[in-house]
């Protein structure tokens, strides 16, 4: 069976005026590495990726996206015909409720109050419409409390996989080329690599989800 993978990398950015808007420090090493990682076996990969600067995967076909909103529509359009799901995309999870058309100019002693409102929630979202044969990875990137965050989005969004890693550490997570995860699945299992380069990380986890999406049960 011919493997179509659909993974996302990077970060997200929202706007409330063209000059400015909020984001956060994902690098998209880790998407990248996972679409690198899966076209290295022969998947067929599709990497719709944030604002990075990080070089295209040999042989991944990329689309560029630059919000929350824009990531959802490319991930909605290509979701039906791929085979596994691989969400590592660091979406924003607000964005400015007001769009300011034109910059906001600072006034002298003034401030500025932003008012912000939830953005989709993209994983959940397509979880809806997953069909059978379909496989959902999540990421779930956290400052704490790790595994029961990881474990509850993994139910709360019907995944099969989620990957958990902690942020704001050193050597691991947003930025930094080493990481450490935990995977979880819908079955129970946990399995953990690193600390070791993402691309190590990314062989490792596209590995194991090629053994289960060939019905084998992965383990160390």
């Amino acid at each position: 069976m011919k493997i179509r993978c659909l993974v996302t990398a990077g970060p997200t950015r929202e706007f409330f005026d063209p000059v400015r808007y909020i984001s956060n420090p994902s690098s998209g090493k880790m998407g990248f590495a996972i679409a690198a990682a899966a076209r290295k076996i022969g998947w067929q990969v599709d990497l719709v990726a944030g604002p990075v600067s990080l070089p295209t995967p040999e042989g991944c076909l990329r689309h560029d996206v630059v919000t929350g909103e824009d990531m959802y529509g490319k991930v909605s359009e290509l979701f039906p015909s791929c085979t596994v799901l691989i969400m590592t995309a660091a979406v924003c999870d607000f964005r400015p409720k007001v769009f300011f058309p034109k910059k906001q100019k600072k006034s002298a002693g003034g401030s500025m109050t932003v008012e912000f409102e939830y953005t989709r929630d993209i994983l959940k979202t397509i979880s809806g419409s997953k069909q059978a044969g379909q496989m959902l990875v999540g990421f779930a990137a956290e400052t704490d409390d790790v595994e029961n965050y990881a474990k509850r989005k993994l139910l709360e969004k019907d995944l099969d996989w989620i990957v958990a890693n902690q942020v704001g550490v050193s050597g691991s997570g947003f930025e930094s080329d080493m990481n450490t995860v935990t995977l979880f699945s819908r079955e129970g299992q946990m399995l953990s690599f690193g600390p070791d380069f993402k691309k190590a990380i990314a062989e490792q986890i596209v590995s194991l989800l090629n053994l289960s999406l060939a019905g084998s049960k992965p383990s160390l």
